[in-house]
């Protein structure tokens, strides 16, 4: 399918944007200003953006302590505050981030929707999968896209174990494993964390752009922000795990939230809608949990977490790999950890809480909300 012209935004959005960008003339970026995500990363100390550095070194402290870490950024008002490394890596060494694979399947879905490769989140499996790619059961066939990026599709689903996760990234058919499971619940009720279900719409969006998940990632999303180093698990069938496969650097991680705090804009150019990214950040639960590491009203919007202590949403992969993003404080941080065994140790299983109190009790505390 070729790619439809992108929207873009009105004159007068566009002009609204170049002229809060000005500023006052000054060398560096303002609140106000929408960063061209291409450029690098531009350098400020802490307290010329009114942090307190002290606080912010006790963080990095925090997080050096903590013997799995690899990578603690930090950007305020578009600029990088403190960047520091762990473990022997490095700014250009790539981070698993497992589930924040999610967030960034969540951003493709809103912008495949405003390029008009998808009609609504109304549609269902039925209409958006062959028969060639699944095989789908009646009480499936209307299981809609909202319902996947709201872990409500109701399949009998258990992703409490790694064992649980591995039984399906290490089967033959990836979507049938998925599709083959009872469901429990009636779809659109019933919320059940599901990497299947994800990997699902990255196959959506395969079939309906006719590219792979990777080329259209980089065509709409990651080119246009700057990101040009990545890495995607591959699957046998020949696509690649869309719930939980993706490499990036941490700078570029860290892009990715700057561009949500923009509003989906990267200097004149709109990447994503701010309509999508504030649907997407919301809670669209009730409930909530507390999940340790400092919040204790996390829910769930469109593949990213809400923090309703903090009036912020976060990207969350297994084991402590975040993006959370405060948009009263103008922040971004990024934190990476080793999740994986090593000398044959798995990870803490509290490693994401750790990880999580870094950004929370350490950072947080340092950062004004105005």
């Amino acid at each position: 399918m070729r790619k439809r012209d992108r929207p873009r935004l009105s004159a007068v959005l566009v002009a609204a944007f170049l002229l809060a960008s000005c500023g006052d003339g000054g060398t560096g970026p303002g609140p106000a200003d929408v960063l061209d995500l291409t450029q690098p990363w531009q350098s400020a100390a802490p307290a010329s953006l009114g942090l307190d550095a002290a606080t912010l070194d006790a963080a990095a402290a925090q997080a050096a302590a903590i013997s799995r870490f690899r990578s603690l950024v930090i950007v305020r008002d578009g600029r990088l505050v403190l960047e520091r490394y762990f473990g022997g890596t490095g700014p250009d060494d790539l981070a698993d981030v497992r589930s924040g694979t999610k967030s960034v399947v969540s951003t493709l879905v809103g912008i495949a929707l405003a390029e008009g490769y998808l009609s609504s989140l109304d549609q269902t499996l039925a209409e958006l999968l062959p028969p060639s790619v699944a095989v789908l059961r009646p009480d499936e066939e209307g299981i809609t896209l909202r319902n996947l990026l709201t872990m409500t599709g109701g399949w009998d689903w258990d992703e409490s174990t790694a064992a649980a996760y591995n039984d399906w990234v290490t089967s033959p058919d990836h979507v049938q494993y998925l599709l083959d499971r009872p469901l429990t619940n009636p779809p659109g009720t019933g919320f059940r964390y599901n990497s299947a279900a994800v990997h699902l719409l990255g196959v959506i969006l395969e079939q309906v752009t006719g590219l792979s998940l990777p080329t259209f990632a980089d065509e709409v999303l990651f080119g246009p922000i700057g990101i040009s180093s990545r890495a995607w698990e591959p699957f046998p069938e020949g696509t690649v795990n869309g719930g939980s496969g993706l490499d990036l650097r941490p700078r570029d991680l860290a892009r990715i939230g700057q561009l949500f705090l923009q509003e989906g804009v990267s200097g004149d150019r709109p990447i994503v809608s701010a309509d999508w990214i504030a649907e997407a950040t919301r809670a669209h639960f009730a409930w909530t949990s507390d999940e340790g590491g400092g919040p204790t009203h996390l829910s769930y919007g469109y593949l990213w977490w809400t923090d309703a202590d903090h009036d912020a949403y976060l990207a969350w992969g297994y084991r402590g790999q975040y993006i959370y993003v405060a948009p009263a404080r103008r922040l971004v941080v990024v934190a990476t950890t080793a999740w994986w065994a090593i000398d044959g140790q798995s990870a803490p299983a509290d490693l994401d809480r750790q990880a999580l109190s870094v950004i929370v009790n350490g950072v947080l505390p340092a950062v004004p909300v105005e």
